[in-house]
């Protein structure tokens, strides 16, 4: 079988290994689709602080099971699954206190470990979570990201009848917008300085999709939410600009989750952060649960995946798919690789 490796950035090899033998607890993976994400543009790119090379990528995974270990029951081959990325120890103290996105000591395949950029994946049964059979590989491919909003949003609490704006229509930042309006939300606005992007929020159902170059967002978030203004604002843009947008416009006593990762050092203003007793809270990964819901919800067509899926590339063409994103940024939401073409 053929697995990608990039040996150094921007350099991408395809090397002949044999299918994975399975342990008794494995369960073998035909990969599929594998959807690609902004970090892993740093690591081609060379800028991702925790990822060294040779690294074979992939994290955002669907595919069909191939084959079971000995000690496998749970499972049966031809089902649709996807993957949960994150290697933890289990000893530490966030892994036994039910945190274990948070472990002290985590590895997340296509990064510190091996990613599933392969035509086969062995794997750890416990970290395969089965789709809907009428989900399709795309949107298999999607489900992680897509738990990264779900958990984003939970940091909140239960959003259900609340105002909400997301800084930032990215793929997360729709994602976001999407999973809140799922969970019941009353209205959502959503911002950028993209039109295509805000058109993408529009067609999946967001509320109010405001350009902030083009309109001043104080006096937008007063027209729609009135003087009470948002419950909570998430940054899915990550830099000085919107989480200053986020403090100043945040309702007195409200709450601000950070889902981006910020570039550099922030500089933002605390004095009004704390004169205003902002509740600023962050997100990392997700854990079960979270993909489960994000599962349930694309079920429940509350979250739609399709209308993010930009362009598809064969597994050969891995290195073009990287040179498009790079060419296309502001019309780009998810690429697709097409393993077994």
């Amino acid at each position: 079988m053929l697995q990608q490796v990039m040996t150094s950035p921007g350099v991408i090899e395809f090397r002949e290994i044999p299918i994975p033998t399975l342990g008794d607890n494995d369960v073998l993976i035909k990969i599929m689709k594998i959807g690609v994400c902004g970090s892993d543009i740093h690591v081609y790119h060379g800028k991702h602080p925790f990822t060294s090379y040779p690294v074979t990528q992939g994290h955002e995974v669907s595919g069909e099971i191939a084959a079971l270990g000995a000690k496998v029951d749970s499972f049966k081959a031809g089902q649709k699954v996807t993957i949960q990325p994150q290697v933890v120890c289990g000893k530490c103290y966030p892994c036994t206190h039910g945190k274990y996105n948070l472990c002290e000591e985590l590895k997340v395949m296509g990064f510190q470990t091996t990613g599933v950029a392969s035509h086969f994946f062995a794997v750890d049964a416990s970290k395969v979570t089965l789709l809907p059979d009428a989900m399709s590989f795309d949107e298999g491919a999607m489900i992680e990201p897509l738990a990264v909003a779900v958990h984003a949003v939970k940091q909140a609490g239960d959003v259900n009848g609340l105002n909400i704006i997301v800084l930032g229509a990215g793929p997360i930042g729709n994602l976001v917008a999407q999973t809140a309006k799922g969970f019941g939300a009353k209205s959502v606005m959503i911002t950028d300085i993209s039109d295509y992007r805000l058109q993408k929020a529009a067609e999946c159902g967001i509320d109010y999709c405001i350009n902030t170059k083009e309109a001043d967002l104080g006096d937008e978030i007063l027209k729609a939410f009135g003087p009470d203004k948002a419950d909570i604002i998430y940054d899915c843009a990550g830099n000085n600009i919107t989480m200053g947008q986020a403090i100043k416009y945040a309702r007195k006593g409200s709450t601000i989750i950070l889902v981006a990762v910020f570039a550099g050092m922030a500089t933002v203003d605390l004095a009004v952060a704390n004169d205003h007793e902002l509740d600023i809270k962050s997100t990392m990964m997700y854990r079960n649960e979270d993909y489960i819901d994000a599962i349930r919800l694309t079920d429940e067509e509350k979250v739609h995946l399709a209308p993010l899926v930009s362009k598809h590339f064969a597994f050969k063409d891995y290195l073009d798919a990287y040179k498009y994103i790079d060419a296309n940024q502001e019309t780009t939401m998810k690429v697709i690789i097409n393993v077994q073409e």
